[in-house]
């Protein structure tokens, strides 16, 4: 299954399609993810913030129906009129919905039925094309924005299963384990400087980009350093062994409220049983690899241990300077390797690790750029209403999808969450 997981991926990513083609690849990657779950596995929900694996197969079924079909295909027949109800995520202009925290509620419809609606969707998609060839205009915007919306909700459904599989006693695998570097030695960190200056930052709307990535525009960067390397597991032992989430000087007010409250002690999926420390994965629970990425790790973490270090994370700006001229290259989910994996020996010069792995934190709140307005309609209600309280990110993941990144990207989570494959990296003002 993972084989094929990652062949479908890097082909998705691979060759220059056709938008319909990209299309019907993404979506059959999407059906790929869940060949080695149980229909007992895409029901159940782990927590507010995930969603069971046959919401998220519904849910971009019902973005495609809801934008595309219904709109633009002559005498689409809508498959059921109550799943508008059931599979709408936060579109208010798309009328009242099931409450997201109950998800896991809904038994039905079935797995069956969902993959009937997905086939139903599939061939009104064909017909679609077959009818205007090609799509152009709206419908070809609407389809690409499909398709990133599809492989978002690809990583979340792998990262929403390494949730709920962390939560079942038996540790149950997604996929048989693959060898681990357990012995092997971190990479060591170098520090890359960069010139300060009024530099451009955004995307320049060339190609697809969510609309808050833009309006292209200058900002003014000061001078500073990168660490070339993400922060590892056997770094993150050294911070708890010292102290690190017991000592309260080091954390900001709310993350040491949220930490005592929750009981931190550690990342999230860590244990430490006999003096080993073992992290929940999609491979099942594994010894740590110290020289791996640290993973599952909240803002307010992050924060803190760049505290410890005597550093600080990087702005988004400064992490999109860095990122600018790099390959667009990485451990994402083409790799097959569905989890961070140690920093290969590198130039001196460059970061990296930029582009997979972990997502990173910025210290950036997550902000509108200067003379941003969201789009007109339902697709405005995507980014914009979620611009405050939450922190940037930056990068990609070990689960995100070939493709489905660029230095430009804007990630945002609120600052508590830890649950996705969320990680860092060091920056400082001076090295």
């Amino acid at each position: 299954m993972a084989s094929r997981v990652s062949a479908l991926a890097a082909e998705a990513a691979s060759r220059p399609h056709t938008p319909s083609t990209r299309l019907f690849e993404t979506r059959r990657l999407s059906v790929a993810l869940t060949e080695s779950l149980s229909p007992e596995d895409m029901v159940v929900q782990a927590m507010d913030d995930a969603s069971p694996t046959k919401w998220h197969l519904a849910h971009v079924t019902w973005f495609f129906e809801t934008f595309v079909l219904a709109k633009h295909l002559p005498g689409y027949r809508v498959f059921d009129e109550r799943f508008n109800f059931c599979f709408n995520s936060y579109y208010e202009s798309q009328g009242a919905r099931h409450p997201r925290a109950k998800r896991g509620l809904l038994t039905r419809p079935g797995i069956a039925e969902v993959f009937s609606y997905r086939t139903h969707v599939d061939e009104a998609l064909a017909r679609l094309f077959a009818k205007f060839g090609e799509p152009e205009g709206e419908v070809a915007s609407l389809i690409e924005i499909g398709i990133n919306h599809e492989q978002q909700h690809q990583e979340l459904l792998l990262t929403d299963i390494l949730a709920l599989f962390a939560a079942n006693p038996l540790m149950p695998a997604y996929r048989q384990p693959k060898p681990a570097s357990i012995g092997r030695s971190a990479a060591s960190v170098n520090w890359v400087s960069y010139k300060g200056g009024i530099h451009q930052v955004g995307h320049d709307r060339a190609s697809f980009a969510w609309d808050n990535e833009g309006p292209r525009h200058d900002t003014l960067i000061h001078p500073f350093a990168l660490a070339d390397r993400l922060v590892t597991n056997g770094e993150w032992i050294e911070f708890v062994e010292d102290g690190g989430y017991r000592t309260a000087s080091l954390w900001l007010a709310d993350g040491w409220t949220t930490g005592k409250r929750e009981s931190w002690q550690a990342p999230l999926y860590w244990e430490n049983l006999d003096d080993q420390w073992l992290a929940m994965s999609l491979e099942g629970q594994r010894p740590l690899e110290p020289a791996a990425p640290v993973s599952h790790v909240s803002y307010f973490e992050a924060d803190a241990f760049a505290r410890w270090k005597g550093k600080r994370l990087p702005t988004e700006f400064e992490w999109e300077v860095a990122a600018a001229a790099l390959p667009l290259t990485g451990n994402d989910l083409g790799t097959g390797a569905l989890r961070p994996v140690p920093a290969d020996p590198g130039e001196a010069g460059a970061p990296r690790q930029m582009f997979g792995d972990v997502w990173e934190w910025t210290q950036s709140a997550y902000l509108p750029y200067p003379g941003y307005s969201p789009p007109v309609g339902a697709i405005g209600e995507y980014n914009g209403k979620f611009m405050v309280s939450q922190q940037v990110l930056r990068g990609a993941s070990c689960v995100t999808p070939p493709g489905h990144t660029r230095p430009t990207y804007r990630n945002f989570f609120y600052p508590q969450q830890r649950w996705q494959f969320v990680g860092l990296r060091l920056a400082s003002d001076t090295v």
